[in-house]
């Protein structure tokens, strides 16, 4: 069919014309005002690594291991236990921040605030919590980075799935937390950081529980 044939075949309101320009695909097919953004730095925090005993690396992994295992079966005041007095559980909205106090985070509470998320979270009528509602975490790659007198940095890598009803949310990240020894020479929280990978992603509900 010629192009003409083709023209009255849609109407006389469509018109095809080539102009004598041949036609482009692909990269070609892009304004020249539309550049491409080019490489960006990455963000992606690297841990340090500092010599550590089988022993010691072994103490912080069951540390890390139950943490996430208190999480997972809602044994959320054991979980906040584990936290100093002066403990802090953070999460930044972007990878660069450097503390909680002059820029809005995700979640940045200390004991007192964790108690009051936990009491919502175990009230009868909490709308997060409705039946089938529940988290399986992998943690990983744990790295300690620092150890000095009773303070422990480590650095680990999560995968965490939550089901609520019939939907399965993934959600992974780093945790950097900073663990000191008590004077029974049991580790606790001083701080947990959570930069999550997908944090800015879109979501039918915000996070209710900690990751």
């Amino acid at each position: 069919m010629s192009k003409d044939q083709v023209s009255k075949a849609l109407g006389t309101g469509v018109v095809i014309e080539a102009l004598g320009v041949e036609s482009m695909t692909g990269a070609e097919s892009i304004a020249p005002e539309h550049m491409g953004r080019g490489a960006r730095p990455s963000t992606q925090y690297v841990p340090d690594v500092t010599h550590a005993s089988a022993a010691l690396q072994r103490e912080v992994e069951t540390f890390l291991f139950r943490q996430a295992a208190l999480l997972d079966a809602k044994r959320w005041q054991e979980w906040i236990e584990l936290f100093a007095d002066d403990g802090v559980y953070w999460m930044p909205v972007m990878p660069e921040q450097t503390d909680w106090l002059g820029e809005p985070s995700i979640f940045a509470e200390d004991r007192l605030l964790m108690e009051v998320r936990m009491g919502r979270l175990g009230h009868p009528n909490a709308w997060s919590q409705a039946a089938a509602w529940g988290t399986n975490h992998l943690v990983g790659n744990v790295v300690i980075e620092s150890v000095e007198a009773d303070t422990v940095r480590v650095y680990s890598r999560f995968q965490m799935m939550e089901l609520r009803r019939d939907t399965v949310r993934h959600f992974g990240g780093s945790y950097r937390h900073t663990l000191r020894r008590g004077a029974n020479g049991a580790f606790t929280i001083v701080l947990q950081r959570v930069d999550m990978m997908n944090g800015q992603a879109a979501y039918d509900y915000v996070l209710q529980a900690w990751v």
